[in-house]
């Protein structure tokens, strides 16, 4: 059946028979790992929980953008505020992430010239605005985002925006997903693959991790039905020892995504290394600046190495959130001195983070 309104996409006719073959079909204990954090706030909002068996369990990854920054380079971002002459420009969810010994937030309180924008092209403009400055902006984020802050260094060379930089901690989804299947003491059955990050890289984006491993994988949009819907795909691929590579986010993902945002990044960035929050360096994770760039890449110009004496705040489980090896309340700061008025770790201080996630919808 054809949806063509996003309310459709909620009623509650259409999510139940859903419900009822996912029930009809499950026989055993599976654990289905939702990789986007936007998918975990969704899942918790919706109530998708609550309507599944107790035997399928549903595990948060490394889905959330600032959640998985490493702590060095969030130490870096606070080096960086400290510089004179420099303008820091961020999304907001990145405020108030704790660093080793301070934050973002606590910077501004400070006087550091830190300026919450919206979109990267509002950081162009600061740029623009303030041409005495050397205005800084944090590329953080998976796929999703990084073709605009690629568009945004085109847009600087292009009309000789020479005090205009971009530190770039981008992190790329399917080499994680290679990571978690070689971690000890984390047992996945199935992914669900996150739909803003397809819709960039589209299907095919993962067919070398599925091919390889053989795992089921299966994207998802972000409506109850969406959710459901792969994880019936799931649940049917998995007791029928079938796995495959669907898409139940038909309406936005395609097999080969979106080509010219694939391009731009391409002509932007160059893949490197790249260290994650809780699972360490991951090959072939990360986007780093071309050297044909270098004019506009702050680690670059700034002569920036990550801090070797970086910490992660004690007791936080984040890293053990973030692969599934632990939910929230197994964390003992959890509701105790981590709370999201006051957060220890970035799984607390994000929306998209599991942390709060639990806090505000799990009883």
């Amino acid at each position: 059946m054809a949806l063509k309104y996003i309310d459709e996409y909620r009623d509650a006719e259409l999510t139940r028979p859903l419900a009822d073959k996912i029930h009809r079909i499950n026989t055993k204990p599976i654990r289905l790992m939702e990789v986007c954090g936007t998918h975990t706030v969704s899942i918790f909002r919706s109530g998708v929980r609550s309507i599944l068996p107790t035997t399928i369990s549903l595990l948060s990854g490394p889905g959330c953008p600032v959640c998985v920054t490493d702590q060095a380079e969030v130490d870096a971002f606070i080096e960086l505020a400290r510089t004179q002459d420099v303008i820091l420009t961020t999304f907001g969810d990145l405020m108030r992430v704790p660093g080793t010994v301070s934050s973002l937030q606590k910077e501004r309180a400070e006087g550091r010239d830190i300026r919450i924008v919206y979109s990267t092209m509002d950081a162009i403009e600061v740029a623009q605005k303030n041409r005495d400055k050397k205005v800084v902006f944090l590329g953080v984020g998976f796929e999703t985002t990084a073709p605009t802050i690629a568009a945004a260094i085109l847009f600087a060379k292009q009309t000789g925006l020479d005090n205009f930089f971009v530190y770039s901690a981008h992190k790329l989804v399917p080499p994680a997903l290679t990571a978690l299947m070689s971690l000890e003491g984390v047992t996945i059955d199935g992914f669900i693959l996150p739909g803003h990050v397809s819709v960039i890289i589209g299907l095919n984006g993962y067919r070398d991790f599925f091919d390889t491993y053989r795992i089921p994988c299966v994207v998802a949009g972000f409506e109850p039905v969406d959710l459901l819907r792969a994880i019936a795909m799931l649940v049917e691929q998995v007791e029928n020892d079938a796995p495959a590579l669907g898409n139940a986010y038909g309406r936005a993902v395609t097999a080969s995504g979106n080509v010219m945002a694939q391009r731009i990044l391409g002509q932007v960035f160059e893949i490197t290394d790249t260290a994650w929050r809780g699972i360490g360096v991951i090959p072939g994770s990360g986007l780093k600046i071309h050297p044909s760039f270098a004019a506009h890449d702050a680690e670059r110009a700034f002569s920036l190495e990550l801090p070797e004496t970086s910490r992660e705040p004690a007791g936080c489980a984040c890293g053990e959130v973030l692969t599934g090896s632990k939910i929230p309340p197994e964390c003992a700061l959890y509701k105790t001195v981590c709370t999201p008025i006051d957060p220890v770790g970035p799984c607390m201080v994000s929306s998209e983070g599991t942390c709060a996630a639990y806090y505000r919808y799990h009883s």
